[in-house]
């Protein structure tokens, strides 16, 4: 028996399932898609809480997820490392999350900041790893319902993403689809974002062995398939913004549906119990800030399972 299962192997499935195996819980994890195949592995996955409003639980989020990626950092776990990023603002820019980021510069048109970046590949198969570890495994299985998951633990956790606008009936539940292209990296080493450009977001993300180039953010857009022109715009705006990548070679492009929730994300004790009394933890609609938000959202799951 079970005490608790997670519904969902994206981040933030993942990060609940780790903290709540390492308090002492027996943990079982279902999910329709591995890891590789949610729109976590789609991700770029720098820090910072995009499109996010300054709601003080976000923040608490926001700041408990950099100092565990920090700490990962320091440690050598794979994918994750500290990055200097530069981005362009407007005078109007309200940077709210910055009192949780260490050494943030504000120099008017430009804050310059050092924030965990993540390469979602080896990152989610290290969770998967340190899941296995403690015996947890992922049982692939498409749920008709959440109360379907009820048969398997007392308590069920929903980091279903988009998937939760349906089993919720949540109406406040849109994909916000994004696309990036990547490219080889001719040695960029600092981030670079402008979300101001005229013509669409910039962002300029190196890793170990690429850049990933975007992007796009295009509500209720439910199409992944490929876009030649779409791309090749990001390209533009990418390379007006950091001249190095003229020429770059193009290795692939990747489109994802970030699961956004009107109102920011759902994460705490539903009052309502499932059918047998099972109860509920939602932890959904992080938009494009799950990496961001998802181990101080992991902590708040754990908090609400209780001892």
């Amino acid at each position: 028996m079970f005490d608790v299962v997670v519904v969902g192997a994206g981040v933030i499935g993942l990060t609940s399932a780790v903290r709540l195996r390492e308090a002492g819980a027996r943990v079982a994890l279902v999910a329709a898609d591995p890891p590789a195949e949610t729109v976590s592995a789609v991700a770029a996955a720098v820090w910072y809480p995009t499109r996010t409003d300054p709601d003080p639980r976000v923040l608490a989020w926001a700041g408990q997820t950099y100092d565990e990626l920090a700490r990962q950092a320091a440690a050598g776990v794979p994918g994750v490392v500290m990055r200097r990023t530069r981005m362009a603002v407007q005078p109007s820019d309200d940077p709210w999350w910055a009192q949780v980021v260490p050494h943030f510069e504000d120099h008017g048109r430009e804050w310059r900041f050092t924030v965990p970046t993540v390469e979602m590949g080896p990152y989610l198969e290290w969770l998967v790893a340190r899941l296995a570890g403690g015996g947890v495994s992922l049982e692939r299985r498409r749920l008709r319902d959440l109360a379907e998951a009820a048969e398997l633990a007392p308590v069920v956790v929903n980091a279903t993403g988009l998937a939760a606008g349906e089993l919720c009936a949540d109406a406040a539940v849109v994909p916000a689809r994004g696309r990036v292209v990547l490219v080889a990296n001719p040695g960029i080493e600092t981030s670079v974002r402008d979300e101001h450009h005229p013509a669409g977001m910039v962002y300029v993300h190196p890793r170990s062995r690429d850049v990933v180039l975007g992007g796009t953010f295009e509500p209720g857009e439910w199409d992944t398939g490929p876009d030649p022109r779409a791309a090749a715009q990001i390209v533009a705006r990418c390379t007006e913004l950091v001249p190095e990548l003229a020429g770059a070679p193009v290795l692939g492009e990747r489109a994802g549906l970030r699961p956004v929730r009107r109102g920011g994300p759902r994460v705490g004790l539903d009052p309502a119990l499932l059918p047998g009394g099972a109860r509920m933890i939602h932890n959904y609609g992080h938009g494009g800030a799950g990496v961001t938000l998802s181990w101080g959202c992991a902590a708040s799951v754990l908090v609400d399972f209780g001892p």
